[in-house]
């Protein structure tokens, strides 16, 4: 007896999330004809609309492979399903023209070139064999080309490049992985690179392969060249020439501070530092971000002007064709392997997006442009993290691969745009549980980074449809983002911006990034080098019992005079003093801090602190590590921001396994005192103990104040739930090691992610306070 036929089933299927520009319809129509259903696929403002009609067992294995199998840019963030009444449909599956609804759609980051773009560009045979603008719906700049949504190619900076009718075919075809695929081009069709040489150097101009060889020979003769990118310019030169690096810092007035290397390959990168497997997947992934590895003990590669005094290398592979193209492909004269790629920029100023820009910009700076005309929409730096022991990720600078990717929130706003603070500044904008931060845009004390955080979020707002109603930002008075944000809000419904406490912000954001809802509050650790206090002084060494919704200062960590206010932090030799000044200990010149000022410095100093002349008070944890680096005889004037306590971080790392014991801090009601510390530091030095084992006794002594200090506040609270935030927390020995202390004692830790632990994650924070706080309109 035969069996009857199986009844259809019709659905109707909303998908919401990161689900435009990444190959999703296509996707959806391969699988339904794999399973033999009818129906069709649609784009809406809000994502994608599915109507799928077949046999029950195809209908429910289409609707369970939706979810587990999508494309690999895809980010579903929520799934609608609701029964139709079947429609008798027998049809071929369609892919429907785009559907107007209200909602919003969601675009991915810029992602690494995928394996097939790398084997197409690689191949002599095929019509994209050096292309430097091969992409495809897997790979290839989605916000740098964005202009507006919905996402489509007359709204990205390609509409100015008419397809050809090769990629037209590819472009329109279904079964084709470049299926409206919106960067898509050709040589034939696509944007062209050209070589611009500094008039007068002797260099001749060049366009397409011939400028991408004229490129490499510059880099293999010692020269800089400044390169366009797929979020702005970098500046470019051999890692191995010692000539060429220096100059490059010189030009740059670089200092001291490391500059990030981009390696050919994987064997490039185990030349030059240790790669455990974890840091492989990140340093692989299609983010490809920087990440910091440990520097291989007695390699003889990298210039020694690369990273001067830091055991970590920033490390970062090739993520455009047109890097992989600099390095060379087979046949290709020998070149480089490791290049120095640092910002184009000068110090202070955002990254070079604009091509007539980076010639004024860059000039003195470069001996050569390397250009295309494919116009970036918005700068985005390079995003930089670390990867934990236990294989976690802390990202340190969020921007490129990452952004605009929404984070989700745990409680509902209003439409709001959060400024962040004014160092390593980044926005964040967000609207009922969904946020989205702006790229790193930098420090806020220049015209052209106030101009880029303007541009920074009128994009974002194009994006991600949002209407800001009101804005928020830091309480310091002085600050150039309050003074933008006091700008912004005078054309919102609510003129006054909502200020909030930095530190109550750093809490906060700690708290959004793991999910909570505010409803308890935390005891949060917020340790960072400035932060304007409710008293006036400057605050950073901070113990808060924290919601949403307020905060109230349990603890931190005593203070001292800081002379000079910022201007004085850049002497880390000062900042010692000052703390000894204030513990009572005297200046004794065989103190390696005294012995790095002048009689007349002295004299001046002791004036100042005497009298407070110039000076502001700070509980500051994070000028406390400047003034041990400096007390230790590590760094007394510091070129860049934090290069004491980096200096003081790599030199404990040393000596980590080798010495477990710490110093104690005096811990009172209300607050924890270094002057014990400072005492026995000093009798350790006197004593000859090596600079190592002081700098891992200090972190130790720190880590264990920590957790006893929480555990007061749980005995007098009742509160388990601890949140480490603030930049001292991008310490990697200090971050683990208060994690393990406070783990080992009951509690729950919450610590950064994907939300940078500095003042670049400021601004979620300062978002979701601005829900909470009640201020006069």
């Amino acid at each position: 007896m035969t069996a009857p036929p199986t009844q259809a089933v019709r659905r109707r299927v909303t998908v919401r999330g990161t689900v435009q520009g990444v190959g999703f319809r296509p996707y959806v129509h391969r699988l339904a004809t794999d399973l033999a259903l009818a129906g069709f696929v649609s784009n809406t403002a809000s994502g994608v609309l599915i109507e799928v009609e077949g046999p029950p067992d195809g209908v429910a294995r289409f609707c369970d492979r939706l979810c587990t199998e999508p494309p690999p840019l895809a980010a579903v963030t929520g799934v609608g399903v609701e029964d139709l009444p079947a429609t008798g449909a027998d049809d071929a599956f369609q892919i429907r023209s785009t559907e107007p609804s209200a909602g919003r759609t969601l675009l991915p980051p810029d992602t690494a070139t995928c394996a097939d773009c790398l084997r197409e560009l690689t191949d002599p045979a095929d019509r994209r064999h050096r292309h430097p603008f091969v992409t495809c719906t897997h790979c290839g700049p989605r916000f740098t080309i964005a202009t507006g949504m919905p996402y489509d190619r007359a709204v990205t900076t390609m509409t100015g490049f008419p397809l050809c009718p090769a990629c037209a075919r590819e472009y329109g075809d279904v079964g084709d992985r470049r299926f409206h695929a919106q960067p898509v081009a050709c040589p034939d069709c696509g944007p062209r690179l050209y070589l611009v040489p500094v008039p007068g150097s002797g260099i001749r101009p060049a366009r397409g392969t011939d400028a991408l060889a004229a490129a490499r020979a510059l880099l293999a003769a010692g020269r800089i060249v400044a390169v366009k990118g797929l979020g702005g310019y970098h500046l470019a030169c051999d890692a191995t020439d010692a000539s060429a690096v220096d100059t490059l810092r010189t030009r740059k007035a670089r200092g001291g501070k490391p500059f990030a290397v981009m390696c050919a390959d994987l064997d490039a990168v185990r030349r030059i530092a240790t790669l455990s497997a974890a840091e492989q997947a990140t340093l692989t992934s299609p983010r490809r971000p920087i990440v910091l590895l440990r520097r291989r003990a007695q390699q003889e590669v990298l210039a020694p002007g690369v990273c001067p005094g830091s055991p970590h290398l920033g490390v970062m592979l090739p993520y455009a064709p047109v890097h992989t193209l600099l390095f060379g492909l087979p046949g290709d004269p020998p070149g480089p392997r490791v290049l120095v790629m640092t910002s184009g920029n000068r110090s202070g100023e955002p990254i070079v997006t604009d091509d007539d820009e980076a010639l004024t910009r860059l000039s003195g700076l470069a001996d050569s442009w390397l250009a295309h005309d494919r116009a970036i929409a918005s700068p985005c730096d390079d995003s930089l993290l670390r990867v934990r022991r236990d294989g976690t990720e802390q990202v340190l600078r969020r921007s490129r691969g990452y952004v605009p990717r929404p984070l989700r929130l745990p409680v509902t706003v209003r439409p709001t745009v959060a400024v962040g603070g004014d160092l390593k500044n980044a926005l964040c904008i967000g609207e009922n549980d969904q946020a989205w931060f702006g790229p790193h845009i930098g420090d806020m004390g220049d015209l052209t980074t106030l101009e880029a955080a303007r541009r920074a979020e009128s994009h974002i707002r194009r994006l991600t449809g949002v209407s800001p109603e009101l804005v928020a930002a830091d309480r310091h008075p002085g600050y150039h983002s309050v003074q933008w944000a006091r700008r912004r809000a005078a054309h919102l419904p609510r003129r006054t911006p909502v200020f909030v406490q930095h530190h109550h912000a750093h809490i906060a954001s700690a708290m959004a990034e793991h999910g909570l809802d505010g409803t308890t509050p935390v005891i949060g650790v917020a340790f960072d080098g400035t932060g304007y206090g409710d008293d006036g002084t400057v605050w950073g060494g901070e113990i808060l019992l924290a919601d949403y919704a307020g905060y109230r200062r349990f603890a931190h960590l005593t203070s001292a005079p800081l002379p000079g206010g910022d201007a004085g932090v850049a002497n880390p030799c000062r900042l010692a003093l000052a703390r000894l000044w204030a513990a009572g200990v005297r200046w004794d010149t065989d103190l390696p801090c005294v012995a790095a000022c002048t009689r007349d410095e002295l004299a001046v100093l002791e004036r100042q602190l005497t009298r407070s002349v110039a000076c502001v008070a700070t509980s500051s944890m994070g000028r406390l590590f400047d003034a041990v680096s400096s007390l230790v005889g590590l760094c007394h004037r510091a070129g860049y921001e934090a290069q004491a306590a980096l200096e003081l971080e790599a030199a404990a790392t040393s000596a980590w396994d080798a010495d477990t014991s710490a110093y104690a801090f005096g811990i009172a009601a209300g607050g924890f005192d270094p002057a014990p510390v400072l005492t026995a530091l000093i009798a350790d030095l006197r004593r000859g103990t090596p600079v190592p084992v002081l700098a891992a006794r200090f972190h130790r002594g720190v880590a264990r104040a920590v957790a006893e200090l929480c555990r007061r506040a749980r005995q007098a609270t009742g509160l388990t739930t601890v949140a480490l935030s603030g930049g001292v927390f991008a310490n990697a020995l200090l971050e683990e090691e208060c994690t393990a202390l406070l783990a080992d004692k009951g509690f729950a830790v919450l610590r950064h992610g994907e939300v940078p632990p500095n003042d670049g994650g400021l601004a979620l924070g300062q978002l979701v306070v601005a829900a909470h706080e009640r201020q006069e309109e």
